[in-house]
């Protein structure tokens, strides 16, 4: 795995409250906001505001509102590299909490738990330009 974040999404009780203090508080303009998620794209990397419980309903653990309140994620070219990755990780016995598989916003991803449990999504999301590194660009046009 190479070593980089393309996302840390934070998980919050409240989006709208977030939104507020990311937007107007902060003074950030996010690149997307679609009514269940906030994306802002920071130096080669995004902040995404998404709610807690929805959070951990994706990463398919338990939401005891402690521990594991945010996911760190990268993104992938494709399907099969997420699937290549994972294949990787199984070899070497990490835990992964969700295979991959394609998931409700058009992409496909899974997650895995470092050793104090924090979350890693690994994600293929077809609607965002990536530069040659890997590096989030923004959305794609069209």
């Amino acid at each position: 795995m190479q070593p980089r974040i393309s996302f840390v999404t934070l998980g919050v009780a409240d989006l709208d409250r977030s939104r507020r203090f990311y937007n107007e508080v902060l003074g950030w303009t996010p690149f997307q906001d679609n009514g269940g998620i906030v994306m802002y794209k920071l130096n080669g990397m995004v902040l995404s505001l998404f709610p807690q419980h929805e959070l951990m309903e994706d990463a398919q653990v338990k939401d005891e509102a402690n521990g594991s309140r945010f996911t760190l994620a990268q993104c992938l070219r494709s399907p099969e590299e997420v699937d290549a990755l994972f294949a990787e990780l199984t070899k070497k016995k990490v835990i992964i909490t969700k295979k991959p598989r394609q998931v409700f916003w058009g992409g496909y991803s899974g997650y895995f738990a470092d050793p104090d449990g924090h979350l890693w999504e690994v994600a293929h999301n077809p609607f965002l330009e990536m530069d040659g590194a890997g590096n989030v660009q923004g959305l794609k046009a069209g």
